[in-house]
């Protein structure tokens, strides 16, 4: 018997007849009796007697009756299991994060994930990328948000971003009575930068463009959000990338765009190698929700 005959069988046995296990699972009466009569001949025994219009198990059935009601108690705890896959409520997740992302847009997308999954645990961690890289190699972080990405022939890029810059000053600079900052408007300024050996550093060095050697840079920090810190705290202007400062993290500083056509690639990254999640894909969405919100 497949199990498609055996959930006929049981339908019969639960209902007392071809009619009640027809309703009970919503097909028609000479379905189930085709099925029972199939489940017969290749039994080779009878399992019901018609006694006074009334289906009779026989004993073999009452035997069989209750090897299936065993297995079926199997079936139904593979499809809970089955359905609470495919609608998870609990369990845990560790995102790898770089510096500029964790004070706002990932945490905003593990806000929305916890209101869908109230029984989900998560974590994340900030890390500089070649660690977050190994993080996700070494499967201690399911999924990473990275800024610059290091290219890994075992790690995928699930979805990518362009990111623009910002420049942030303190609330009383000149650049608050600005729409927006050029790379010419930094002449003179005191600014806070970014070591020219570093990912960052040189992305800053392109946006800065021609004006990059004439620029007054008189201090180096090695995250977007210690430049912020450093500028709020008066100590001169940075330009940053947006997502650093995206949302209300950075209130009393000024913000103002930067006039750059340079653009900071974020990738959502996993393990190639690890097959994905339903909760990992769940972070995917609601990391794109927030993005499509705040940062377009």
């Amino acid at each position: 018997m497949n199990l498609r005959q055996m959930e006929v069988f049981r339908a019969v046995m639960l209902t007392g007849g071809v009619g009640g296990a027809a309703e009970l699972l919503h097909i028609s009466q000479p379905a189930v009796s085709k099925m029972l009569a199939q489940s017969q001949r290749q039994l080779g025994f009878a399992l019901f007697a018609r006694v006074k219009g009334r289906l009779v198990p026989t004993a073999e059935a009452q035997a069989l009756h209750a090897e299936v009601e065993a297995l079926w108690r199997g079936v139904e705890r593979v499809r809970d299991v089955s359905r609470s896959l495919a609608t998870p409520r609990s369990g845990t997740l560790t995102v790898a994060v770089s510096a500029s992302l964790a004070p706002y847009l990932v945490p905003r997308a593990l806000a929305q994930l916890s209101r869908r999954f109230p029984g989900l645990q998560t974590r994340m961690e900030i890390l500089i990328t070649p660690i977050l890289v190994d993080a996700l190699l070494d499967r201690s972080a399911d999924v990473g948000v990275a800024l610059l990405p290091n290219e890994h022939p075992n790690l995928e890029q699930v979805a990518r971003y362009e990111c623009g810059f910002a420049c942030v000053a303190p609330p009383s600079h000149r650049f608050a009575r600005q729409r927006a900052v050029s790379p010419s408007d930094l002449l003179g300024e005191r600014v806070i930068g970014s070591p020219p050996d570093t990912p960052y550093g040189q992305a800053l060095l392109k946006a800065y463009g021609r004006e990059a050697g004439a620029l007054n840079i008189h201090s180096l920090v090695r995250s977007a959000t210690s430049a912020c810190w450093e500028a709020q705290s008066g100590g001169g202007v940075a330009v940053v990338d947006r997502a650093a400062v995206a949302g209300s993290t950075f209130s009393r500083l000024t913000v103002r765009p930067f006039k750059t056509r340079e653009r900071l690639p974020i990738a959502l990254l996993r393990n190639r190698y690890r097959p994905p999640s339903l909760m990992q894909q769940a972070f995917h969405e609601a990391f794109a929700s927030v993005w499509n919100s705040e940062m377009t």
